[in-house]
């Protein structure tokens, strides 16, 4: 998923793509490279049982609310958004112009609920050698690596994503920048991480800046 950050009233649009990177093989064994060890850690190797997702996007910035909410189906890629006053039925292989800024928001509010599995979903990406940093918003030494997206394809081509994780492969913050922008275009923590049929997903994005939080509610993984 190619992916975009763009707020629609204040969500942030990212999208998604495919990508198979590995590592070379060392003594006839294929080792996992750290994308496939941190999407492993949040239970990508139980994606293949999953018929169903629903959840709820929201954020909340002072006293305001956004929210959408989505059914999906994987296997047949159908997708179900309902909002305040609509629902709208599609198929993300049958794409026209009555459906497209419902698919841009889809993306973007997928990737926030399954960002570790398009590290290694995703093509027309690199991601750097992992490195040891103090993260931006606690200080704390983490290992970096930065996911950055090809300049061509996709709704906003371009944009890096620096991850900040832990010895056990959970992510703790990341900084997304813009059209890879040297400067942060956001900052948020990785929070209240929560299982469900196998899946590790992250329910609770905050900025420390700022009274706002992006997070998830009536998530379903069937």
């Amino acid at each position: 998923m190619k992916k975009i950050m763009t707020l629609i009233a204040i969500s942030i649009s990212i999208l998604a793509c495919k990508s198979d990177k590995k590592e070379p093989e060392t003594s006839n064994v294929m080792e996992l490279t750290i994308a496939e060890k941190i999407a492993n850690r949040y239970g990508i190797e139980n994606w293949d049982t999953i018929e169903t997702v629903k959840f709820t996007f929201n954020v909340d910035r002072d006293s305001s609310h956004f929210e959408r909410s989505w059914e999906w189906y994987p296997k047949t890629n159908d997708v179900v958004l309902k909002s305040k006053n609509d629902t709208l039925r599609y198929n993300r292989s049958k794409i026209d112009s009555t459906f497209i800024n419902a698919d841009k928001a889809f993306i973007n509010d997928k990737y926030w609920l399954l960002t570790p599995f398009n590290l290694v979903w995703d093509s027309g990406t690199t991601i750097s050698e992992p490195s040891k940093e103090n993260s931006p918003l606690a200080n704390k030494e983490l290992n970096k690596i930065t996911l950055t997206y090809s300049s061509e394809g996709g709704y906003t081509p371009g944009d890096a994503y620096d991850f900040y994780f832990n010895d056990d492969f959970v992510i703790e913050e990341w900084i997304y920048r813009k059209a890879n922008a040297q400067e942060p275009t956001m900052m948020t923590t990785w929070e209240d991480n929560k299982e469900l049929n196998g899946i590790v997903i992250p329910m609770s994005y905050k900025k420390t800046s700022d009274n706002w939080e992006l997070y998830f509610t009536d998530v379903k993984i069937e």
